[in-house]
């Protein structure tokens, strides 16, 4: 059996909670989440002692001892990615496989930081809505505008953003109207294709219209198993310890939400990407 072990902010989360049986039951028992280390207890839930206890993996330390022990590590800490800074820095180093979760900075500087310390270390990020079959069907088709909407407030921005980049790559600049934590992105792109992402703190399914250049369009909701599909890549990557997702992809995607914040905090103004 190989070992993995969770970094985290603090244990007590959803993506905690849920991808430990994730990785058993996809992988027959073959991978197991053994160790974690979390920096601080949940201030709001459980504390790292009941979590681990609750679901019978190891609390170590420190970070060293949950690289020490483990064969590969998920650097986690989801809604507080201005933690993975510091939180990436020794698994980066460590040489083993690396998965580190969304949203993997809300900044340029920052993804920089991380970057550079990579020390022979397979890594990637990425949203698991890169994985919605629905998006995968219109891949590789004549796409000139998408209409993206979705909720939750910045650092959520991702679960829209990875999927534009796939249909449509990485676009020249943006610009915002709204708040920071609600708004609409206008994205334009160096051959004048166009798209929305619409984003706020309302709860609902993941949206996205697709049009096309002949005129036809999809109306899609983001409703397949993703995280499933996201956890079988994320145990391939394991095994092999080739990233699914290119350090060149992650700047890309990094640099348009990089873009979207700036272009969210002063609304009018056009942000080059």
């Amino acid at each position: 059996m190989r070992k993995i072990g969770f970094i985290d902010y603090f244990l007590h989360e959803w993506h905690a909670d849920n991808i430990p049986a994730w990785i058993s039951e996809i992988s027959d028992g073959a991978m197991k989440v053994c160790y974690a280390w979390g920096e601080i207890d949940n201030p709001n839930g459980k504390t790292n002692v009941q979590w681990s206890e609750e679901l019978g993996i190891e609390l170590c330390g420190s970070i060293e001892e949950v690289i020490q022990k483990s064969d590969f590590l998920i650097v986690l800490s989801p809604d507080n990615p201005e933690r993975h800074v510091d939180l990436c820095r020794l698994p980066l180093m460590s040489g083993k496989p690396t998965y580190v979760d969304k949203t993997f900075a809300l900044s340029l500087t920052d993804t920089k930081q991380i970057m550079e310390n990579v020390k022979q270390t397979p890594y990637y990020t990425c949203s698991a809505l890169r994985y919605a079959k629905e998006i995968k069907g219109c891949m590789g088709k004549d796409i000139v505008m998408v209409d993206s909407r979705g909720s939750g407030t910045t650092n959520y921005i991702i679960h829209q953003l990875e999927p534009l980049y796939m249909m449509m790559g990485k676009a020249c600049q943006v610009t915002a109207l709204g708040e920071p934590d609600e708004a609409i992105l206008l994205f334009e792109y160096s051959d004048k294709r166009r798209a929305a992402v619409n984003y706020g703190r309302w709860e609902h399914d993941f949206h996205t219209i697709v049009r096309y250049a002949d005129g036809s369009r999809d109306d899609l909701t983001l409703v397949s198993e993703y995280f499933i599909e996201f956890t079988k890549d994320l145990l391939k990557f394991f095994e092999t310890g080739i990233p699914p997702v290119s350090e060149e992809e992650i700047w890309d995607i990094m640099s348009m939400l990089d873009a979207s914040i700036k272009a969210a905090s002063t609304p009018g103004t056009w942000v080059t990407i």
